[in-house]
């Protein structure tokens, strides 16, 4: 199966993640344990993933701009090289490319760590604790999704941004100039890219976090719930982001106009 869950456990995973939201819009909790434990998963998922985000985007930058720069060249075209590819990185690659990464280095790890969690009974020992889960472990991993991950979709835009610049130049001779100056990007564009970012880190968040909670049975779930939730959190990504690019497309046609 795809979501290797049977149709009655995925729906209550999904009215536990939404019951999550519902939770994250109404509800407060500025206590220091829980600004200690959002500050230990913003170093996790900020400083922890900024390597690898930096180096697939160096790389992901470096192939757009070869593939894209050698069909325009072929059409006499070249000086558009550099609007095609920055609007491509701004609206699209660098928003959707970092959540992707977020997901497979972070949301899986939240998932197996509080799966565990909850195999083991360790979640039954914060209720006797009188420790609510949702602010001691999932309300912070939500909070950091959501902060660093426009912070990390930024350095990303920026290296893709740079290691085209690079092959453009040494390869097509199209200069840094010619390729930042004909682009057609705006503030907006930036915005709308910040603002997919921050919706997909809810998406990891929320969906990351319910499926660990939910896991039930032995060892073996937790390896299970883990994929199931990394495929959802994909396919929810990418439906997502769908309607956020037609939305914005129209919206900012719309403030064009006026």
């Amino acid at each position: 199966m795809l979501l290797q869950i049977n149709t009655s456990q995925w729906f209550y995973k999904v009215y536990i993640a939404c019951s999550f939201l519902k939770k994250i819009i109404f509800t407060t909790n500025k206590s220091k344990r829980y600004i200690y434990h959002s500050l230990n998963q913003v170093q996790l998922m900020g400083v922890g993933s900024l390597t690898v985000v930096l180096a697939t985007s160096f790389s992901l930058g470096m192939i757009f701009t070869f593939q894209v720069a050698k069909e325009l060249s072929s059409l006499g075209i070249q000086q558009l090289v550099g609007s095609v590819l920055m609007i491509t990185f701004v609206r699209e690659l660098s928003p959707v490319l970092t959540a992707v990464i977020i997901t497979g280095r972070i949301g899986s790890a939240f998932t197996a760590e509080i799966a565990t969690m909850k195999v083991t009974e360790q979640i039954d020992v914060l209720y006797i604790l009188n420790i609510d889960p949702f602010y001691y472990l999932v309300k912070p991993r939500i909070f950091a999704c959501m902060l660093m991950l426009p912070i990390l979709n930024i350095l990303s835009l920026a290296t893709c941004i740079a290691s085209g610049i690079v092959v453009a130049s040494i390869l097509y001779e199209i200069s840094p100039s010619i390729f930042l100056t004909a682009s057609c990007c705006s503030s907006i564009d930036l915005l709308y890219s910040s603002i997919k970012s921050i919706v997909f880190g809810i998406i990891i968040g929320i969906i990351s976090c319910a499926w660990g909670l939910t896991v039930t049975g032995g060892s073996k779930n937790v390896g299970k719930s883990t994929t199931s939730s990394v495929v959802t959190i994909l396919l929810v990504i990418f439906i997502v982001d769908f309607f956020l690019s037609f939305i914005m497309f129209y919206s900012s046609n719309s403030l064009l106009n006026t």
